[in-house]
């Protein structure tokens, strides 16, 4: 008896096409590019070059691992100097608005077990600031006032006057204007404020440090430079401080930044969805500020100071931020 061997069953189950097969053409453009192998060596190919070379194969990894090491470095760089998009790099003087100019170093950083991480560096001060928006000539001037108006009147008839009382009353003068310097020192001190007034105390900081009134003065070169053939206009004469410039209202929002960072990173923080929302309008508001005078003034001395005293890195004003 025959075998019985498994066929197709009709002719629906057989897929040989007898026509030829449609080449594609490639167009001129993908002709001329260059070969790219799309596919990777695979493992077992590796293992025949590894077997037959292994000198070679040791070279090929430690190569490869010198320039994995190489790229990882280079691309730490390129994240330190992008930084962050909201902080951007802490420098002294942003640290400076958490006390506003008052201490004279940075809080030592403490890790888990309560040992220092990091020693306690230098800040820069404003020791002139008092609270209610006052400064240190304001203070003493006004105490100098009292003092006077205050000051016990001497009788104008010396033959009539007594000299006992006259220095009683002195005294008295003395001791109660003492009393009261030592209480006004108390209340006008900025360490004993609360956040809105380090808020109104690092807006003069900025005003004072950014404003062109100063920095046109104090900066080697502080506008960009003319382009060829433009003859410079003169300017008016500047009536005040300088409170409206770029540079002076991206500083002030930086310490807004800042002070909001650290709320958020404190107790509850993550449920602060009304603080997040203020927190993103103020980064979105810098950025649009930045990209204006980095159109106006890049490579002016203005641009670099700025720069530098903020800690404002490229990821601040390019690409897109999201918190």
């Amino acid at each position: 008896m025959p075998p019985r061997l498994p066929g197709p069953q009709g002719l629906r189950s057989l897929t040989l096409c007898l026509r030829p097969a449609a080449t594609v053409v490639p167009s001129p453009a993908q002709a001329l590019q260059p070969l790219i192998q799309t596919a990777n060596i695979s493992r077992k190919e590796k293992k025949r070059k590894m077997k037959q070379d292994p000198y070679g194969w040791a070279q090929a990894q430690q190569r490869k691992a010198v320039n994995v090491k190489r790229q990882a470095e280079l691309q730490a760089e390129r994240d330190a100097a992008w930084g962050d998009q909201v902080k951007g790099i802490t420098t002294p003087f942003v640290e400076s608005f958490d006390s506003a100019g008052q201490a004279p170093v940075s809080a030592p950083k403490v890790g888990p077990d309560g040992q220092v991480i990091e020693e306690p560096k230098p800040l820069p001060t404003s020791p002139h600031l008092r609270n209610y928006l006052l400064n240190k000539d304001e203070f003493e001037s006004a105490i100098q006032y009292a003092e006077h108006i205050l000051k016990p009147i001497t009788a104008e008839d010396r033959a009539t006057a007594d000299p006992e009382k006259e220095e009683e009353e002195a005294r008295e003068h003395a001791a109660r204007h003492a009393k009261a310097v030592a209480a006004l020192e108390r209340i006008a001190k900025l360490e004993h404020g609360g956040a809105k007034d380090r808020k109104h105390a690092n807006i003069r900081r900025c005003i004072e440090t950014f404003g062109r009134h100063n920095t046109d003065h104090t900066l080697e070169r502080p506008t960009p430079p003319l382009a060829r053939g433009v003859e410079p206009t003169p300017k008016p004469v500047r009536a005040g401080p300088d409170t409206g410039s770029s540079e002076v209202q991206i500083a002030i929002l930086t310490s807004k930044i800042r002070a909001l960072t650290k709320a958020l990173e404190g107790h509850g923080g993550n449920r602060d969805k009304n603080n997040k929302r203020s927190l993103r309008k103020l980064c979105h508001k810098r950025q649009r500020l930045l990209r204006y005078m980095e159109r106006k003034e890049r490579g002016s001395g203005r641009w670099q100071f700025m720069l530098e005293t903020l800690g404002l890195t490229p990821a601040t004003w390019k690409g897109q931020i999201t918190l």
